[in-house]
């Protein structure tokens, strides 16, 4: 977990560190300067462009972060209250046609979503955010659907029931604390998956579009000149891997610590 943290925690401050402020400026081309080495003016070389690569990767990170959040935050605000309701109303209509519309979903990887949404608005980042959001909400709806049908058999439950409390108020005060633990791994994996789907749109060109940097977009730029410049694929590329291996060390470790079975086994 320690590992996952500290990976996390340096690309998630290099990305808010590029908010205010960049060793160079990115949307600016000097080809005098293109394809060079590592030097202190440009630590991590430049590209065929003459952009400062240290630069572009800490604004691919940005884009990359904030992409995932926006699409996890989608699946959480959206997903989470649909799972909640659809186990509080177990075999009712509403529940099947909430866990019908989610097999639906399900039936179309956000790439396909992604590909929709852009033949309608266009490619861009939001609408990347908005296919990868999209394919978030069922996953989050299973898991606290998942883990609140158990809940409602507990005696707390009941004798909340009893006590005339319905059962939208018993989903946020009793069940939902207790699937969060759930919910917050799965939030972990999810983000590093939308990292993941990010640069997989942003290659393919239907997320993050010029000048807006992104590490999908930098892998794209760089697959013709793999054999003779390889270093622009390989530091978008390293980087997109350390982060997704960031975040799901610490969705394990987050998982260790907040499943109780497993600190029982532990002790």
């Amino acid at each position: 977990m320690l590992i996952g943290t500290v990976l996390t925690a340096l690309f998630a401050g290099a990305a808010a560190l590029s908010l205010f402020w960049l060793p160079h400026d990115i949307a600016a081309l000097d080809i005098s300067q293109r394809s060079l080495g590592p030097s202190l003016t440009h630590p991590l070389g430049t590209d065929h462009f003459g952009r400062d690569m240290l630069s572009m990767l800490m604004a691919g990170a940005r884009t990359s972060i904030a992409v995932a959040l926006v699409a996890v935050g989608i699946g959480v605000g959206l997903g989470v209250p649909l799972g909640l309701w659809a186990a509080a109303t177990r075999g009712s209509w509403l529940d099947e046609v909430i866990m019908r519309g989610n097999d639906l979903i399900f039936a179309f990887p956000s790439l396909v979503i992604a590909i929709l949404i852009t033949a309608v608005f266009g490619p861009s980042a939001l609408n990347a955010i908005l296919a990868i959001g999209i394919f978030n909400i069922p996953v989050f709806a299973r898991v606290a659907r998942g883990g609140a049908l158990p809940l409602w058999t507990l005696d707390y439950v009941m004798a909340a029931r009893v006590a005339g409390k319905g059962r939208l108020l018993i989903s946020a005060q009793h069940i939902l604390p207790n699937v969060a633990n759930l919910l917050i791994v799965q939030a972990t994996i999810q983000f590093s998956l939308g990292i993941l789907a990010e640069a997989a749109l942003s290659y393919v060109g239907l997320g993050a579009q010029p000048p807006t940097a992104s590490w999908g977009r930098m892998l794209a730029d760089a697959q013709t000149m793999i054999y003779t410049e390889p270093q622009l694929a390989v530091l978008p590329g390293l980087a997109i891997v350390l982060m997704v291996l960031g975040l799901n060390l610490l969705g394990d470790g987050l998982r260790d610590a907040l499943d109780p079975r497993l600190r029982r086994v532990r002790m």
